[in-house]
């Protein structure tokens, strides 16, 4: 008996003719991240190991999110089921906002219809990675021209994330605020574990 609904179908061959449904983002817009402390808070990576990069590494993908409690669990909350974060983790992250200096439309995968208005439906949101990059590069040569991808956070679907795809840093102004264990984000962190019912462990 086969399972159903099985495997998220390919891209459908054609996509190019479907209309998305877009977010505008606007020059001001603030997007967070948790990074690295030794590198930058910009990274347009080619690893191919996250959902939306590219399947044979032809372009780079940044993933950011709309507040810092879905940059908190999108960087903490990969193995499922684990509700802790030591001190260690946190002090070798650094929290920084990325504030957008031009418009950017972001094809929509979080909001009513923006599925369905592709042919996709919730598998391509949590099914293989395989399918999802394939998916991520034929949206991105869309005749629209989207500069990325609006979607739920994986452990928390109320927040969105985005995969941008390569562009050029020069419409980022960067901010880096330090820790989260720096004692200006103690309240923000505090709301923050508390939202997750996370424990902060040495």
């Amino acid at each position: 008996m086969t399972d159903f609904p099985g495997e998220h179908p390919e891209p459908p061959s054609d996509l190019g003719g479907r209309s998305p449904l877009f977010v505008k983002i606007t020059p001001g817009t603030v997007f967070s991240r948790i990074h690295n402390r030794s590198t930058g808070p910009v990274f347009f990576g080619r690893t191919g190991g996250n959902r939306f990069d590219a399947p044979d590494g032809s372009f780079g993908v940044l993933y950011v999110g709309f507040d810092e409690h879905c940059a908190f669990i999108e960087t903490f909350g990969h193995d499922t089921g684990i509700r802790v974060v030591t001190r260690r983790a946190l002090a070798q992250r650094h929290l920084s906002y990325l504030e957008m200096t031009e418009p950017l439309n972001l094809v929509d995968l979080a909001a009513s219809g923006g599925l369905a208005r592709i042919g996709a439906d919730a598998r391509l949101l949590s099914g293989p990675h395989r399918v999802a990059q394939r998916w991520s590069a034929a949206l991105r040569i869309h005749p629209s021209k989207p500069a990325g991808l609006v979607y739920p956070a994986r452990h928390d679907t109320a927040r969105n994330a985005c995969a941008l795809f390569d562009f050029s840093d020069s419409v980022l102004q960067l901010t880096n605020a330090g820790s989260l264990l720096d004692p200006q984000h103690a309240l923000l962190l505090a709301t923050i574990l508390d939202t997750y019912g996370f424990g902060l462990i040495d």
